[in-house]
Order: C-alpha cells, then structure tokens, then sequence
C-alpha cells in the first residue's frame, strides 16, 4: 500500500515532463506495431491471397501456334500439382495504353470475362459499371489504385498500330499478372468485346494460358524451371514467339520486397524513438534522485527499503509506459488504412485489417521491458545512498567544479559566456541531446535520400532494379535486317549512340537465368558489374553475385550453359548486382552467345537521345522505318509508370520519419527546459535583479543549447552521407544488392541540418518564455 502511494505522488509531480514522455513512447508503440504487422502480413500475405481468389501457383502464356499438347500433359503430370486448367486467350506481345501519367508498354493476356474457370474465376471488388458488351473491359486493381483509371473510364489499347477503346466496368485482384512490373499484364473483355478483338486479332492474336496450383506453392519456382528446361527453347532473336511464366514465388519477391522495406524501415525508426525514449527516462531518473535526494534520505530514514523506493519509481515508469504503449498501439490501426493504400499500390491487392491480439501485445511488452529494464538500470545509485548523505543533500565530500569561463577574464559576450557557463554545467544532459539529434538527424536524412532517389530523379534506383536507361528501343520486325536498321538509326538527328541489348533466359548451371545480350558492354550507361569486368570475348561471362552463390562461382572460374543438348563453359570475368528477376542475371557478349546459339539474331536495339524529344523522335522512326521496326518504345515514359507507384510509398515514409523527428526535438526540449528552469530558478532570479531582461535570459538559455543541437545535427547529417548507401546495402541483400550508391545530395542534407536547428532553437525560445514568470519578489516572497 506504501508503495502505491509513492508511485501515486511521482505521478502527481511533473505532469509536463510525463506528458513528454507519454507521447514518445505512444509514438515508438504506434510505429514498432505498424512495422511488425506489415511484415508479419507480408510473410504469408500471398498463401492467404492466393487461397482467397483461388488463383494458380503457377502460369505459362504463349501464343496458340507455339502450344503442344505435351505442354498440358506436363503440367497435368507434375508431382504435387492439385489442379491444372488450359484456357484460350488473346495475346498481345507489346502493346501500349495509359498507365499513371504516362503512356506504357507491356505484354498483355487478354481473357474472356463470360467464359467459366475454375482457377482466377473474375470475381470484381467493389461496384461494378453498366457498360454494353462491346465496350467493357474489367481491370486489374493496380490500374485503379496506381494507374489512375475509375469505371467508367475509357481504356485505349494500341497494338501493331491499331488502336482498340473500351470502357471500364469493374477491377478485380490478381496475384499472377496483376501489376505493371512482370512485363505481361491480363485483362478480361466481355464476351462480344472479346470476340471482336478475336476476328480482328486474327490468328497471331491467339493463344493459351495454362494455369496450375500445388500442393506447396514453394515449388512453384522448380516446376517453371523443369518445364523451361524439357520445353522452351532459347532464344534466338527477331522471329521468337510470344512466350512468358511466372510462378507466386517470384511475385512475392517482387511485390513484396519494397513493402517489406517500408516496414522494416519502419521497425528501424520506433527502435530509435524507443531509445531516445529510454534516454529520456534515464535523464528523468537522475533529475529524480538528485532533486528528490533529500525526500529518499527521509524515507530511508523512515524505514522504507531501497526495493520499495525504486519499486515506487520504477512503478510510475511502468504505468505511464503501460498506458502510452496501449495508447499507441490502438492509434495504429488509424494509421493503417495509409499502409493498405500503400500495399494496394504496389502489390494491386486488397488487405483486409484484423486485429492481431498477440502483435499487439507483442508491441507493448517490448516497449514496457525495455522501459522497465533501463529504470532498474538507472537506480541503481539509491542503494548506494546512505540516509545521512541524501539528508545533506548528497554531498559526502567537496563537490566543486574548475569554472572555464571566467567571466572577468574570458573573451565574448557576456550572453554567449553564460550560455558556455550553463551548457558546462550539464555535460550529462548535453550528452543526451547530442545522442538523441545523431539519431533522429540520421533518420532524416536517410528518409530523405530514400524519396530523393526513388521519387524524384529516379535514375539511382533504376539502376539498382538492373534496367539500362536508354531513351528509346527499337524492336526489329522478322525478315529485316537489324544492323542495318541500327545503322541507319543511329544517323538520325539527335542520336547520342545505339546498341544492341536483348534479354533472354538461358540455362546456367540447371538454372534457367535471364541474359543480357550486347555488341558492347562498355555502351551501357548503367554499369552493375561492381568487380571485375564485363565480358569482351566469344568465351567470357558476367554474373550476378546472386547467381554467383547459388552457383558457388567467382571471378576466374568456368561456368557450364546448355541449350537443346549442347554445353559450353565460359569464363566468369565479372559480378553485378541488380533487384530485378531476384537478384539473378548473366551477360555475354553477341559472338559468345552465338557459339551457344548460332542462329541468335539481335532483335532491340536501344538508342539514347540527346536535344530531341523522345515522341518526336519515335514518329520519325516510325515514319521513315515503320516496314522495318515493329515497334519503337518510349523506355523513359515506361520507367515512370513503373516506378510512380514507389512515389507513394517513400513519400509517406519521409513524412513520418520527418513529422515523428520534429516531434522528439519538440518534446526533448520541453523537457529539458523545464527543468532547467527549475533547477536555476533562483540563478535566473538573481541575474533579473541585477539588470539582465526576460529576453536575454532567454536567448542565455537557447545559445546554451546551440552547440549541443549544432554538434548531434553534424555528427547525424555527416553518418547518414556515409553510412546511408551502406544500410540500404544492408537491406537489400536478400534482394541481390552488394553495393548500393544512391546519389546523396549535399545540399539537401545542409539545408536539412540548417533547418532543424532553426527548428530547435524556435522551440528553445518558446519553451524558455516561461522565464517571464521568474522574478526577484516572487522569489523574496517564497
């Protein structure tokens, strides 16, 4: 009972500082349960999807003259596979529509909306639109929630130069060919639409989609390989047919490494507001025994154990702790709505909310543990403390500190001297500050190179995912001669240079590995071999260090690829590094790819512009080549759909990296001041006596705080320009990243440090005003 009556008194005193310290911990709860909910999500978020819409594990499109039977017949007799379907649809190798704000290019599988199927049955989310028959298209959710479209709304196909308009009539969820990432995209037409595309489409139009689900879907992954493998032949240039897989390993992969991201960042950033947190408690704690020392001596004195005292204040930390981490947790679920958003926009599904009992629990006892560890840590001082020296104030011996700044003898002004004065005095608190403006600055600037990079210029990133940033390819028709065209191409007004570079899967070491195919290496602007070289000879290759583990391969040693029967080695010359296809990636050169393949042709062929609009520039194409190139796209408008749907993202991330840092330097100095202002409220009434104005005591108070912000904002600003590219690194090893080098922007970081400093010292005058109440009477008058 005598201790609940202590915690009770702790409680009543201080109510600003523990309103202080309730905000920053209902803060570290809010975000440390956001993030662990999202990646626990995240961890079987495409299992429960999948099972929900009842989509395939496992999906082959190809064009209906390139379909055998024994292709069904392999999927029918594949050990663990549940259920098999062979549908016919249309296909579309590279057609262009609106995605976003700009116009995109991908492959599309086109599907009849009346047709029956067991496997992805069209099931629309939310209402659907009364569109005729001739005119309705049903989408995925991602052209809603990142492509910008509503019902209603007019969808414009264009393809091999026709264009075909229909109206939106509804979205559905897909966890197979749902977003604008994987290169193909499906979409359904109702049945008169789809039997007119059909008479217009032809035959080349044709094409089947086959569709399976396993036991366990982790397989998924070996059955593409091994029917890669039995019946997909490489590659050989301009005259191969339309041919895409895709398995949900490689979709979570994609889908979800960014969202996983997101929350680990997130995870990141309530450890850091939970240490500044701890921090602060610590402070409170010392603050405590030294202004309370004498009342401990008393109680000491009384016959209360040390266990009872720090009981009563560990007691109060508990409390407040317990209260702010329910608090936060239960303002989560307001903020996830936000995160459902997000996770719509890059995965173009839905996430139903429930309430998870254990995370929140989870959330909460890792908050209070840690609360209550650091509060047992920091009293341990009162056992220590003996009745007689708390009843004197704690001084068992001479406590007297060498005075650096004389006044009588220092140079500056005599505001800047007392200001020195002060900040000498508290060096424990200084040291605190500092701390807590390295990690909250840190954060900051990580935010910020992380949207800077992602959202605004994009070119970092894109060369992190593995894409070349070319502005313009080409696609040879069949029958024409690419190097001719590529000649005649690059003499072209504006052409800074062309190349060619094709992407194609050969088999490496069993595995089957999308490899890049170029004349010349050195072209390429975006250079992902970090060590070694790229290859130069008929008998070199480079591979990604992904593949370079799976293979358990470096530099200088002789790697097998096969295909129909024949194998050849070649020499390993470099590593790269990408995101894409998981990490894994080959090049070669075309001589070397041709030992391999002695029919292969170039078929793309990339062209960087320099002084002439990319849409000027592809009607010329057009106009003068159109016998000759099938298609000629715009690279630079499809980067920024693909990528647009990263912008939300990392914009919401920066803003409550941002909002929550802005918030700590707030509630720390608050707190700081206040009780600095009643430690020397006597000090501050004497020098008002004496002639000294509320203003000057106030500007006193903020200089004293200058360096120590001045020094934490250095230290922050400079380890995030150093250390930022390596954390990244850090978190994208899983996807196939060793090195990333996101362009980090000095000016944004100075302006960054210049602005919480002023955003600091604002708050140091605001907090400080309670000095005006301080005067010379009042005190006389106590």
């Amino acid at each position: 009972m005598g201790v609940m009556n202590l915690v009770k008194a702790n409680l009543r005193k201080g109510k600003g500082t523990i309103l202080s310290l309730f905000i920053l911990i209902a803060a570290s709860a809010l975000l440390l349960n956001i993030g662990l909910t999202v990646i626990t999500v995240m961890s079987s978020f495409y299992e429960h999807k999948s099972e929900e819409l009842h989509d395939p594990h496992v999906i082959m499109v190809m064009e209906k003259s390139d379909y055998k039977q024994e292709n069904l017949d392999f999927f029918k007799a594949y050990p663990g596979v549940n259920d098999v379907e062979f549908e016919p649809i249309m296909v579309m190798g590279s057609a262009f529509f609106r995605f976003g704000d700009s116009e995109f290019n991908s492959g599309l599988a086109i599907l009849n909306a009346d047709a029956s199927r067991k496997l992805a049955p069209l099931k629309l989310v939310g209402k659907q639109e009364p569109i005729p028959g001739g005119e309705a298209v049903y989408l995925p959710y991602s052209f809603q929630a990142s492509g910008g479209y509503q019902l209603g709304d007019t969808l414009t196909i264009t393809y091999q130069n026709r264009s075909h308009s229909y109206q939106v009539a509804g979205f559905f969820e897909s966890t197979m060919l749902g977003t604008n990432n994987m290169g193909v995209m499906k979409l359904y037409l109702a049945d008169a639409a789809y039997r007119q595309l059909s008479v217009k489409l032809g035959d080349k139009g044709s094409g089947v989609l086959l569709s399976a689900t396993l036991a366990d879907m982790k397989r998924s992954t070996e059955m593409l390989d091994e029917f890669h493998t039995k019946f997909m032949s490489t590659s050989s240039g301009v005259n191969d047919p339309f041919q895409y897989m895709a398995d949900i390993e490689v979709m979570k992969q994609v889908s979800g490494m960014t969202v996983n991201l997101i929350a680990i960042i997130l995870v990141v950033f309530a450890g850091v507001i939970v240490l500044v947190s701890l921090i602060v408690i610590k402070f409170r704690v010392s603050n405590m025994i030294e202004d309370s020392i004498v009342n401990i001596g008393v109680l000491k004195a009384l016959g209360y154990t040390n266990r009872q005292i720090a009981a009563a204040q560990v007691g109060q930390f508990a409390f407040i702790t317990l209260a702010a981490s329910i608090v936060g947790v239960a303002l989560s679920y307001a903020f996830f709505p936000v995160f459902s958003k997000i996770l719509s926009t890059l995965t173009g599904l839905l996430w139903a909310r429930t309430f998870n009992v254990t995370l929140n629990l989870a959330s909460i006892f890792i908050v209070l543990v840690s609360v209550i560890v650091v509060a047992l840590v920091s009293l341990g001082r009162i056992r220590k403390l003996q009745p007689v020296a708390a009843l004197r104030g704690g001084i068992t011996a001479h406590n007297f500190r060498r005075n650096y700044f004389r006044l009588e003898k220092a140079r500056g002004g005599l505001q800047i001297l007392h200001a020195c004065k002060a900040a000498m005095m508290n060096s424990k608190q200084n040291i605190m500050i500092t701390v807590i403006m390295i990690a909250i600055t840190f954060a900051s600037v990580f935010s910020i190179v992380l949207y800077d990079n992602i959202a605004r210029d994009k070119t970092a990133f894109i060369r992190l995912i593995g894409s070349e940033t070319s502005n313009v390819t080409i696609q040879t028709k069949e029958g024409a001669d690419s190097a001719k065209l590529r000649s005649a191409v690059e003499q072209m007004d504006g052409v800074r240079k062309t190349l060619f570079l094709d992407t194609i899967p050969i088999k490496i070491e069993g595995l089957s590995i999308y490899t890049n195919i170029s004349d010349d290496f050195s072209l390429l602007d975006n250079q992902t071999v970090y060590e070694g070289r790229y290859p130069k000879y008929d008998n070199e290759i480079a591979i990604s260090w992904t593949l370079a583990k799976q293979t358990n391969k470096s530099i200088g040693d002789m790697i097998n690829l096969e295909d129909n029967g024949t194998t050849f080695s070649y020499l390993v010359t470099g590593l790269s590094q990408s995101i894409g296809n998981m990490g894994q990636a080959a090049y070669m050169t075309t001589p070397g790819i041709k030992q391999l393949i002695p029919r292969y042709t170039g078929q793309y062929i990339d062209v960087y512009l320099d002084g002439v609009s990319n849409g000027a520039f592809i009607n010329e194409v057009k106009a003068r080549y159109g016998d000759q190139a099938a298609e000629v796209t715009d690279i630079d408008a499809s980067i920024d759909s693909q990528s647009s749907i990263y912008t939300t993202a990392v914009f919401t991330v920066m803003v409550i990296v941002l909002v929550i840092s802005a918030l700590v330097i707030l509630l720390i100095l608050y707190l700081v001041i206040k009780t600095t202002l009643l430690k020397r409220k006597r000090d501050f009434g004497i020098l008002k006596a004496i002639g000294y104005t509320t203003l000057q005591l106030m500007n006193q108070l903020a200089y004293s705080y200058v360096p120590v912000m001045l020094a934490g904002v250095m230290c922050g600003g400079l380890l995030g320009a150093l250390y930022t590219n390596a954390m990244l690194t850090l978190l994208l090893s899983r996807a196939g990243i060793h090195n990333v080098q996101f362009t980090i922007k000095l000016s944004f970081i100075v302006a960054l440090c210049i602005g919480m400093l002023m955003l600091a010292y604002i708050i140091s005058m605001i907090a400080a005003y309670r000095m005006k109440r301080i005067t010379p009477h009042g005190l006389i008058t106590e």
